[in-house]
């Protein structure tokens, strides 16, 4: 009897000691008790938020990275400026007209405030829209880690710095991904996500008019409508993967074995670097890509993240609660 306890508080222990690898200080069950509805109330706005505009999907995966990327998973991204007293990230180079999905997260948390009023965060709730909206465009679902907190911070500066620029090339694209503990591996999946959503003119036109490991057809079809002369097309639209543009699924990679990347840091993980194999087998074998993919999204969404006492759960995700 004491051996058999014994050995079933070693097999205890060692999940726990392998969840907490995981996920850190964070738990996917944070909520059960305090706010058992989150993820219903979540996945109903969105739902409600892809019928209306199914691009929405990619551009709340883009959000969550986004946020991740600076400070942290925090939510920082999410903060107006007030005035001059506070300065946020969404007027930072990579955020200024082109992130969205702001009023979606607006949307949710107003809902889950009606049901667990001060409980749950607005950097949990950006976690789980990713994730919903990656599912909700046809690829996998995950368990979300919870118990993230709000900052009372943001940093244009880290904004500008620290998020990956279209104009990388791969080493500066590796580096930028290892500053927040993040593997090449991780890279290659996690740049899967363009298989779903858009990128304005400006982000792509030197790609497009000056690549070298450019498809000249694909080229020449982007050139439509994207003026070599900045800034005339700047925002116009063109989709990451012009295959599948709203479906997630693996086409971005068997793109970029085409030489038909969008963009030029897309193209860079296939150009006869490190990340070429990799780009080749997640392009024939969807199942891999989609629990590499998986994985990478658990790793980033475990960045430095508030927890405990540290940061606060904001009211409205827009501003620090007063």
């Amino acid at each position: 009897m004491a051996s058999s306890c014994c050995r079933t508080w070693h097999l205890l222990l060692a999940i726990f000691l392998l969840s907490s690898a995981a996920y850190g200080q964070l738990s996917p069950s944070f909520y059960a008790t305090s706010c058992p509805l989150l993820e219903l109330t979540v996945r109903a706005t969105m739902v409600t938020a892809l019928l209306a505009e199914r691009r929405m999907g990619a551009s709340l995966l883009r959000l969550h990275f986004h946020d991740c990327f600076v400070q942290g998973c925090d939510g920082s991204i999410l903060l107006d400026d007030v005035g001059t007293s506070f300065t946020g990230e969404k007027t930072a180079f990579p955020n200024v007209n082109s992130v969205r999905g702001y009023d979606v997260i607006d949307r949710i948390k107003s809902a889950v405030e009606l049901l667990c009023p001060g409980v749950v965060s607005c950097a949990d709730i950006v976690a789980l829209a990713a994730r919903d909206g990656t599912f909700l465009l046809g690829g996998p679902s995950w368990t979300v880690p919870l118990g993230r907190r709000d900052s009372t911070t943001a940093s244009l500066a880290e904004a500008n710095a620290d998020l990956p620029g279209p104009t990388l090339n791969l080493d500066q694209l590796i580096r930028a991904f290892d500053k927040k503990q993040l593997t090449p591996r991780d890279l290659t999946a996690l740049s899967g996500a363009h298989t779903i959503g858009f990128s304005q003119c400006q982000f792509f036109r030197d790609h497009i008019y000056n690549g070298t490991n450019i498809d000249p057809a694909f080229a020449a079809l982007r050139r439509q409508t994207c003026p070599a002369a900045a800034p005339a097309g700047d925002a116009n639209l063109a989709p990451l993967d012009a295959q599948t543009q709203l479906v997630f699924d693996n086409a971005y990679y068997r793109n970029l074995v085409a030489q038909r990347g969008l963009l030029h840091s897309d193209q860079q993980l296939f150009n006869g670097g490190s990340q070429d194999a990799l780009v080749r087998q997640y392009g024939t074998n969807p199942a891999l890509f989609a629990a590499d993919f998986v994985a990478a999204m658990i790793k980033m969404g475990n960045i430095a993240p508030l927890t405990g006492t540290n940061g606060q759960i904001r009211r409205n995700c827009r501003v620090v609660n007063s």
